[in-house]
């Protein structure tokens, strides 16, 4: 079958961060060539250094991994019982070491990686961790790999910041195949309107807390993933978009036959992809330019969270690849909006799943020229592999072909007939700086604000001025001094219900915010991760209450009104936390990423990976796995 010929759009940015990338990408690759041609990682090992790597093990895994025959499976987990979405791989490893074995194979776990909630640190200053804690997931997982014991890896996470920090740890192991494994989000529980209708009577002091917590655990009530569409499901989505899922894994719920089944296939398909068989596939090759652009594509088709106009930058970064705001502002000019998933709808990702999920969205964006499906896989080569389903089989799953029509056109649509024209992300400019928006989420009415702007410097000081019934009129919120470098900016997702209640009540309301507001970003106009911010002295440092602030979600503005040259006179106001008061719970051990960190636009990391080095002079395109087949001829 021939390909769907490519958007020129979606071919010009793609050649755009081809070429920008080309140095960077030129030395990541040669660096991950290096390390494959040295064969099965342990037989590298001095003695004394192999005996302790299997020095636990059983007599049968003792005789395996004495031998550089067998290829050797890094199983790396984000598992706790606390978390709800990562509970589910408390039996995972014991099943994927059996399936592992089962394909000729062994699996050791090799590490775990710590796993926090936004859910659960929203409003506390744990949350102020939240942001850093992918960074540190990311050196977690290269420290579980660091012991050249393992030929393949199986990652397993869901939430947050856990996939980027486990994708980013990987890829600096880029010569590794990596499958990632997925737990499945909880059953639909309470209805996501009925949630956020509750919510915002509580702010407004209408119900209880104990009405307010029996809405919250009648929505949050069972094992697995949030159903709504914020970064943990954004986050398997893209897992799937990049290949790095099996097809259909993504939405599958925990504890039931298909996803265990699922579970099984990955551990399989991990042994089968690694040097010691005919389809070696490393993640570093796996995730290139093609494959990041697919990823941007899927995010903006589906509205999915704002959080990943950051973490995908930082995951490009680690490949080598520089990805820019620019560019996926340019890909939300023609990726047509195809979900309707909360809060960008009434639906769930359990409701998206049965339309026809992943399978047909994949499919219509083929066809519409705005994939890439010349790309490689876990699955194999090509990505038109991900528009079929899992069916569960005796002695496992076997895939069939997905749906060709949405099974239900209020959740998911065709590119041919989209929600809107383009995409639910879009970035603002302005003389404030540079900001991103979640468009899918607010009513087109609502897109445009131009208001007098009420400051903040910490968000309880705007819920407490909404409970003390002072913000009136139409106003932008500029909450500022929340940015990565002021206090590792944290999630605000809290001051959605206030803000909420303000525009039903008939006010223009908006926010402007160095800060984050998550893949849950509501009904109210939201422009986030401003930078630069003000703790780096940018101009919404400068933002005085009264002053007029439009913030334009169809033309891409945000724009203070006051003349540059009185603008640049004022002095800045307002400060971040200094080291002293930043301290406590936790916060006092990350002052050094809070001065290391860099800005939102370049992916808010700690990493120095905007600075590549130089490309070797011949650059070497041929793929690891011939360089494998030679070395092991």
């Amino acid at each position: 079958m021939s390909l769907s010929p490519v958007n020129p759009v979606l071919d010009q940015v793609t050649r755009r961060i081809t070429d920008r990338s080309q140095p960077g990408r030129a030395a990541y690759l040669a660096r991950i060539r290096d390390a494959a041609v040295r064969g099965p990682a342990r037989g590298q090992l001095a003695c004394a250094n192999l005996a302790h790597g299997f020095a636990a093990s059983g007599p049968a895994d003792k005789t395996a991994l004495r031998s550089s025959r067998m290829p050797n499976v890094a199983i790396v987990s984000a598992y706790n019982d606390m978390l709800s979405a990562h509970q589910p791989f408390e039996t995972y490893p014991a099943q994927l070491k059996a399936a592992v074995a089962q394909a000729g194979a062994i699996a050791q776990f090799a590490g775990g990686v710590p796993a926090m909630c936004d859910g659960i640190t929203q409003g506390r200053d744990g949350m102020q961790l939240s942001l850093f804690s992918r960074d540190v997931i990311a050196m977690s997982a290269a420290i579980a790999l660091s012991h050249d014991m393992f030929d393949a890896a199986l990652m397993l996470g869901v939430c947050d910041k856990i996939v980027p920090g486990l994708l980013i740890g990987s890829l600096s192991f880029g010569h590794l195949p990596t499958i990632f494994v997925p737990a499945g989000p909880m059953t639909s529980g309470i209805s996501n309107t009925e949630k956020s209708r509750v919510r915002q009577l509580h702010a407004e002091g209408k119900v209880t807390r104990e009405t307010l917590l029996e809405a919250e655990a009648a929505s949050y009530h069972s094992a697995g993933t949030c159903t709504f569409y914020g970064t943990a499901n954004s986050n398997q989505l893209l897992m799937e978009v990049l290949g790095l899922h099996l097809p259909g894994a993504s939405f599958v719920n925990p504890g039931t036959p298909l996803r265990e089944a699922l579970t099984a296939a990955a551990g399989r398909r991990a042994a089968g992809i690694t040097w010691a068989g005919e389809e070696f596939t490393p993640i570093g090759e796996v995730v290139d330019e093609k494959a990041i652009v697919n990823a941007c594509v899927a995010l903006l088709a589906t509205g999915g969270s704002t959080n990943h106009t950051l973490h995908l930058v930082a995951i490009a970064a680690a490949a080598g690849i520089t990805l820019t705001w620019d560019d996926l502002s340019d890909l939300s000019a023609v990726v047509p909006q195809l979900a309707k998933i909360y809060p960008n709808g009434s639906a769930d990702v359990n409701h998206f799943h049965a339309a026809g999920g992943l399978a047909f969205t994949i499919r219509t964006l083929l066809d519409a020229g705005l994939l890439h499906e010349d790309v490689k896989t876990v699955a194999g080569p090509g990505l038109r592999r991900y528009t079929a389903e899992p069916k569960l089989v005796a002695g496992g799953v076997e895939w069939i072909e997905g749906p060709a029509e949405s099974l239900d056109t209020d959740v998911l649509r065709s590119a041919e007939d989209p929600f809107a024209p383009d995409g639910g992300l879009r970035i603002l400019r302005g003389n404030l700086g540079v900001s991103v928006i979640k468009t899918s989420a607010v009513k087109p009415e609502h897109r445009v604000v131009t208001a007098p702007a009420r400051v903040f410097d910490d968000q309880a000081d705007f819920l407490l001025a909404f409970q003390e019934g002072t913000l009136t009129g139409d106003l932008v919120a500029v909450i500022r001094y929340q940015g990565p470098s002021a206090n590792g900016m944290p999630e605000l997702h809290k001051l959605t219900p206030a803000l909420s209640s303000l525009q039903d009540r008939g006010q223009k309301v908006a926010i402007v915010t160095d800060g984050r507001m998550s893949g849950a970003s509501g009904k109210v106009p939201a422009a986030i991760h401003m930078t630069p911010e003000a703790a780096d002295g940018g101009p919404i440092a400068r933002v005085q209450d009264g002053d007029l602030i439009t913030v334009d979600g169809e033309a891409g503005i945000v724009e203070l009104h006051v003349h540059a040259a009185d603008l640049a006179a004022r002095p800045v106001t307002g400060r971040a936390l200094t080291d002293d008061e930043w301290s406590g719970t936790g916060r006092d051990l990350f002052a050094v990423f809070r001065r290391q960190v860099g800005p939102a636009d370049k992916g808010a990391s700690v990493f120095p990976t905007h600075t590549a080095p130089p490309a070797p002079a011949h650059v070497d395109n041929t793929p690891i796995d011939s360089i494998l087949i030679e070395e092991h001829a």
